[in-house]
């Protein structure tokens, strides 16, 4: 079997870990990143991973917002929290795992989304996540003979025209903003991240791995953007097998407004 790096926002850990099992059952990826966990540490389902098959776990919570975890087949180590902005807010989490003879780092965030409103002037909300995004530009993809790097995660920028379902009608609109795509390019750019999903899938395609609930029917409007992103240090890159986005899961009962998104690399 190729080694597996899922992400996902699971909008509520423990409300949704029925959908969390069906994923694990059905496609068994050797790390699962998550965001929005919503669940303080001392509450994760740490018992429901490990009847899994996950007994790796790390974990980052708060009550009520936020929160990351990493849980994993194999075992995980260097496990390390970042905070950013000078807050104590719960989006990082990074660790490493073997495969094959390579060392990953493995990071995973989940940036702010910032509001309704495209104005730093005015939303608190929007000027923290531009200044979030200008703080990960001193996350670099860190690389050498036996590391490689991954960083998954909601960073909640879609970043290229078919990323969203309509660019010029999403120009105003959080997420999308001529300020928020530019600085997440120039942040990528700087860490030398290569952006697995559009390696596989040509940057003219349309790609989506969140649809709005608020939609009447998400399906039919198809109004989706592309917030999921995993990325990976050069030298991952060429060992890059494929990559699926498991649109499906946006149907399941009580969902995630997100999806699971999974890498897979000729690694074991």
């Amino acid at each position: 079997m190729p080694f597996s790096i899922a992400t996902w926002n699971i909008n509520s850990v423990r409300l949704r870990m029925p959908l969390v099992e069906r994923f694990l059952a059905e496609h068994q990826p050797d790390v699962l990143c998550l965001q929005e966990t919503k669940c303080p540490d001392d509450l994760f389902p740490l018992k429901a991973f490990r009847n899994a098959g996950y007994e790796h776990i790390e974990i980052s919570g708060q009550k009520g917002y936020h929160g990351v975890a990493t849980v994993a087949r194999r075992p995980i180590a260097s496990f390390e929290r970042r905070r950013f902005c000078d807050n104590g807010d719960c989006r990082h989490l990074s660790v490493h795992v073997e495969a094959g003879n390579r060392r990953i780092l493995v990071h995973n965030f989940y940036v702010p989304a910032g509001g309704d409103e495209p104005n730093p002037d005015i939303n608190p909300k929007f000027r923290h996540k531009l200044d979030f995004v200008a703080e990960m530009h001193g996350i670099p993809a860190m690389q050498d003979d036996a590391l490689s790097s991954v960083l998954v995660g909601d960073l909640n920028i879609a970043p290229l025209e078919a990323d969203v379902w309509s660019h010029k009608q999403l120009l105003n609109v959080v997420s999308h903003t001529p300020v928020e795509t530019e600085s997440f390019e120039a942040m990528r750019r700087a860490g030398n991240w290569v952006d697995l999903m559009r390696q596989v899938i040509p940057p003219e395609e349309k790609l989506y791995t969140w649809w709005s609930y608020r939609a009447a029917d998400w399906e039919a409007s198809n109004r989706g953007r592309r917030l999921d992103h995993i990325w990976s240090s050069p030298n991952l890159s060429p060992h890059l097998t494929g990559i699926e986005v498991l649109r499906d899961a946006r149907g399941w009962e009580r969902p995630s407004d997100h999806v699971p998104v999974i890498a897979r690399f000729d690694l074991d």
